[in-house]
């Protein structure tokens, strides 16, 4: 089951992002340090903003498996883009216990309900391309590349 994230929910978030973080440094430790990209403090403030909607995925006894961060922005007052509504996932992560068993599928799926309840034109996100794993899933998903970032080490 897929609900909005609550109060409660703070503590497993917390050691869900520290596993996000610690897969990411462990593929590119020159960019990413050990830690968790958000503090409980700044989670409070997230779960209160109806802008950045966090849906978490649950198990039987109500136990956090999995979050998905989203972002509803808009283009507004860009002179090249049009002015649509779009849900930014910002991240998604299932408990690597339970990866592979349709946890993610079951995020992305209500993120995209939650995208077309609100109105928006398309759903966009980002994936590190060290991380094969989540590209290989949001593909499946049935996402496809948007733009491409590139970088030179200097």
């Amino acid at each position: 089951m897929v609900r909005r994230a609550k109060e409660k929910d703070i503590p497993k978030i917390g050691d869900l992002l520290s596993q996000v973080c610690l897969l990411h440094h462990r593929a590119r430790p020159d960019l990413f340090q050990v830690g968790r990209k958000y503090s409980d403090g700044e989670l409070r403030e997230l779960l209160a903003d109806p802008s950045r909607p966090v849906l978490v995925s649950v198990d039987a006894h109500d136990e956090v498996t999995g979050y998905c961060f989203c972002m509803l922005e808009c283009h507004g007052s860009n002179a090249v883009l049009r002015d649509v509504k779009t849900l930014y996932i910002d991240d998604l992560c299932v408990d690597e216990t339970l990866r592979g068993g349709g946890v993610g599928r079951e995020l992305y799926e209500a993120a995209v309900r939650l995208a077309k309840e609100s109105g928006c034109y398309n759903l966009t996100l980002n994936v590190w391309s060290c991380n094969p794993s989540a590209l290989h899933f949001y593909e499946a998903m049935g996402l496809v590349p948007q733009k491409i970032g590139m970088e030179l080490i200097l």
